[in-house]
């Protein structure tokens, strides 16, 4: 009964500046689903949760990543108020049992089918796993086999991650520590907003 979280959360998600308005204009209804490979919670609509700085910088490292800085692409960030509804939250140390299973699930089928496990990979220029191969295709599994149990499906994905370098020599705080929400269930975003500039700083 617990994994019914009952409060809102606020979500943000760095992007386009023209894929924002488009948003906010009413032109498209919703944030594009991620479909990646790599995606670290599975496939969804991704949003850093109380965090429109980390949003924005992680557009801007996007767009230079993939070598579209000379276009000139402006970024942006949109908020979204999300219902987490059902959700599978890493954070909470009995979703550890579910993931695990979802390993032990996809280990399994890939041994039927003759094919290796995928793995979490370091880019060329970093020294973190920003490529979650593994990751992705273990929440993907969760929910594929809650699907075919006919268990009720997750609606969103939530988990925090340790990424960055240490704020101080010796430090346990890093620079993009961070919770990430993966939204499955469209109908839980219930609406998007143009976040006010943080200017009190």
């Amino acid at each position: 009964m617990y994994s019914l979280l009952p409060s809102f959360v606020l979500g943000f998600h760095g992007c386009e500046r023209s894929v924002a308005e488009n948003i906010l204009s009413g032109s498209s209804t919703h944030l594009r689903s991620s479909q990646n490979e790599y995606d670290w919670l599975g496939h969804g609509i991704y949003f850093w949760e109380n965090s429109p700085a980390r949003a924005l910088e992680y557009a801007r490292q996007r767009i230079l990543r993939t070598g579209r800085a000379g276009v000139r692409k402006e970024t942006a960030v949109i908020g979204a108020v999300i219902d987490l509804g059902y959700c599978l939250n890493l954070l909470d140390a009995k979703y550890t049992r579910v993931v695990r299973e979802g390993y032990e699930a996809l280990q399994d089928w890939l041994r039927q089918i003759n094919k290796p496990m995928p793995e979490n990979r370091l880019p060329a220029d970093s020294g973190e796993h920003l490529l979650r191969n593994l990751d992705c295709d273990v929440i993907n599994m969760v929910h594929l086999a809650r699907e075919q149990r006919s268990l009720p499906r997750f609606d969103s994905v939530r988990g925090a991650f340790i990424e960055g370098k240490p704020i101080y020599d010796g430090g346990g705080f890093f620079e993009k520590t961070h919770i990430q929400i993966c939204v499955r269930n469209t109908v839980k975003i219930k609406g998007y907003f143009r976040p006010i500039p943080d200017v009190g700083r």
